[in-house]
């Protein structure tokens, strides 16, 4: 069984280290932690996003797979001046994302709906079941269509992608030595993409990855590579919960 030693993360190191979960398995399991943003985000400009010549209140329904893309979102559409309609339903991939909601708008059962267990399958149920709605999906410009627009597209449902930020991959090769790493966390399908472009010929081989989220471990899935530590799940809530379960098996073994 593989050692695990050197774990990469790809967020930015939390600025009080000391005081979270990382740093419990960083003393418990002996494991060097290093942390490193794999891309970063722009905000679209009003005025950028007025060349699209998309209304937004020309839809039923917005589309969010993400928190970071709700943020977006309703950002722009301050800029826009854009009053969103009370009648405007919002489509969620996850029931935290739906929560996440309250930051801008009154939260509404009828108002905000997502997939029965927080499933895919359950999230593209929500489209059958309101196939006369047209709905708008506000992502990043390296959209390139995913399972849902792939869904919509094959039952004739009516939508609209709508970019709302730029994502620029970060220079990762030139930055950090990924060769000493035994395991990489992921938390965004945009670090997938991020990863692509710097190792296009990169071989997974005996390292670990890991993914929180549904859309990230479906992103390393489609990538070609092996998925071995997923959060959310019912034993680990969150990604350090996760961690240091595995770890419980794979840290201070020898090779």
């Amino acid at each position: 069984m593989a050692k695990v030693k050197n774990i990469l993360i790809s967020q930015y190191k939390p600025a009080e280290f000391e005081k979270t979960p990382y740093y419990d398995i960083y003393k418990k399991y002996s494991v060097n932690l290093d942390f490193y943003k794999f891309f970063k985000v722009e905000a679209l400009t009003a005025s950028e996003f007025r060349k699209t010549k998309i209304n937004i209140i020309d839809h039923d329904a917005i589309v969010f797979t993400s928190k970071n893309t709700i943020d977006h979102f309703f950002e722009l559409a301050k800029d826009l001046r854009v009053t969103i309609p009370e009648s405007m339903k919002y489509f969620c991939a996850t029931d935290a994302i739906g929560h996440y909601l309250q930051k801008y708008i009154t939260y509404r059962k009828r108002k905000i709906l997502f997939g029965k267990n927080n499933s895919i399958k359950g999230f593209l149920e929500l489209f059958t079941r309101n196939k006369e709605f047209r709905y708008l999906i506000p992502c990043g410009s390296d959209f390139m269509g995913s399972q849902y627009t792939d869904f919509l597209d094959k039952h004739e449902i009516k939508y609209t992608t709508a970019i709302v930020f730029r994502v620029i991959p970060s220079n990762i090769k030139e930055d950090i030595d990924v060769s000493k790493y035994d395991l990489v966390i992921f938390f965004s399908p945009y670090g997938i993409d991020a990863w692509k472009q710097n190792f296009p010929d990169y071989q997974q081989g005996e390292v670990f990855f890991g993914a929180l989220g549904q859309n990230t471990a479906q992103a390393i899935l489609e990538a070609g590579y092996t998925l071995q530590i997923e959060a959310p799940t019912a034993e680990a809530p969150s990604i350090t919960a996760a961690l240091a379960l595995f770890l419980k098996t794979h840290a201070n073994k020898r090779r």
